[in-house]
């Protein structure tokens, strides 16, 4: 049986939420454009064995999601799309009067403008479908905020309002926009915590644990195939914590 080829661009894909979101996708027949920033090595190992594992195409790009020219170039060879993972981001713990604008513009760059840049250059490509979807990763950060990690939420909060807000420009097109907050994750962007500041966050989580990346990739491929009826939501997976 010849399956319908789709393309989905993940973001943030050598690691974590973005590696395992790669690997549920390519094994439901999807070829794949994967990015990263910094560890290439590690992107193009996964593109490699995705593709050998799954026969699908899977190309490794390096990309500053926060970079215009960057998302640009990225999309210079990109013909066709019918799912972008907004996964890329950075995190930031501190006070906030110890912080410096460039760290502050940084944060925003990468977890924000980048969704500015990826869906301003994906929705064109969508529109010649009159479908596709598009599925941010949030935090629970992003509306309950979080002491020392302003920047970090006031990021979230805004990708969580760019998404209910495209999600309405966009609705008319048959393309859906929805965010995933996540809760606490196994990833290595939790590594700056302390084991004790770990064992005090799972002791507030109902569920009595962290996520694990594969469960956020099974609801972000749960997202890209929902009934087109759901866009614009904010769906938190986050073990009962808030």
């Amino acid at each position: 049986m010849n399956l319908p080829t789709k393309t989905a661009l993940i973001t943030g894909a050598s690691r974590g939420i973005g590696l395992a979101t790669a690997e549920l996708f390519a094994k439901e027949h999807y070829n794949l454009i994967l990015t990263c920033s910094n560890s290439m090595e590690d992107l193009q190992q996964l593109a490699d064995t995705l593709h050998a594992k799954y026969a699908v195409s899977c190309r490794a790009v390096r990309a500053d999601m926060g970079s215009e020219s960057d998302v640009q170039n990225l999309f210079s060879d990109i013909s066709s799309l019918d799912v972008l993972v907004n996964n890329a981001g950075i995190a930031h713990i501190g006070l906030l009067s110890d912080m410096s604008a460039e760290e502050w513009h940084r944060i925003m760059s990468v977890n924000l403008d980048s969704c500015f840049y990826t869906c301003r250059a994906a929705i064109p490509l969508m529109l010649q479908k009159h479908s596709g979807k598009i599925i941010n990763v949030s935090s629970v950060w992003g509306t309950q905020g979080a002491s020392m990690e302003v920047a970090y939420s006031a990021s979230k909060g805004g990708m969580n309002a760019f998404t209910r807000a495209l999600a309405k420009e966009l609705a008319p097109s048959n393309i859906q926009v929805n965010a995933i907050a996540c809760g606490v994750i196994h990833t290595a962007m939790n590594n700056c915590l302390s084991p004790e500041d770990m064992n005090a966050l799972r002791e507030e989580i109902p569920a009595d644990r962290l996520g694990q990346p594969e469960e956020v990739a099974q609801l972000i491929w749960q997202t890209a195939n929902a009934p087109s009826y759901m866009t614009g939501q904010i769906i938190t997976i986050d073990g009962g914590w808030y």
